[in-house]
């Protein structure tokens, strides 16, 4: 009965990052509670949360994304509502990570984590919200981290990037 109230029978939620650790056990959980599943991930080839999903009875499409690629960023919520008709749930999950001493830290480094940690995050965001707005309902789920609240000496661009995504 207590599971009715965490139901999400007829839902499609949408996640980054869901290859393995903290994005897998999302998507699973997502699953388990009864969405169909949208994995944006780079390689169509890896397999194992699609077949894992599957397994749960649930229903799991995967969109070729990558997210330094701004052509594939921007097709990828007309990709899922394509294949499901709807987006009632998006997490964005996946980031990457430089380190270097921030004296010493390489623009190019910072251009390409802020891109795929904050840009990225921000454009599906736009995306998923923009189709939510017409469905007249929908979730975004954004995953930051405790260096958004305290920095890193070696991660200036992690944790600006993910102090951008908690203010969003």
């Amino acid at each position: 009965m207590t599971v009715d109230l965490f139901s999400l029978d007829g839902k499609v939620a949408a996640i980054t990052g869901a290859t393995r650790g903290i994005g897998r056990s999302m998507a699973i959980a997502l699953a388990e509670a009864g969405s169909d599943i949208a994995l944006l991930q780079r390689s169509k080839e890896f397999l194992g949360v699609k077949e894992e999903i599957e397994r749960l009875g649930r229903k799991c499409f995967i969109v070729n994304c990558d997210l330094e690629n701004a052509s594939e960023v921007s097709e990828a919520i007309s990709s899922v509502v394509g294949h499901f008709g709807k987006l009632d749930i998006l997490v964005n999950n996946a980031g990457i990570q430089r380190r270097s001493p921030a004296v010493e830290f390489a623009e190019e480094n910072w251009d390409a984590v802020m891109n795929v940690n904050l840009k990225t995050v921000w454009l599906l965001c736009q995306q998923a919200g923009r189709q939510m707005l017409k469905q007249g309902s929908g979730k975004i789920i954004n995953m930051a981290s405790l260096l958004s609240y305290q920095g890193g000496i070696t991660v200036p661009a992690y944790a600006a990037a993910k102090g951008g995504v908690a203010q969003l």
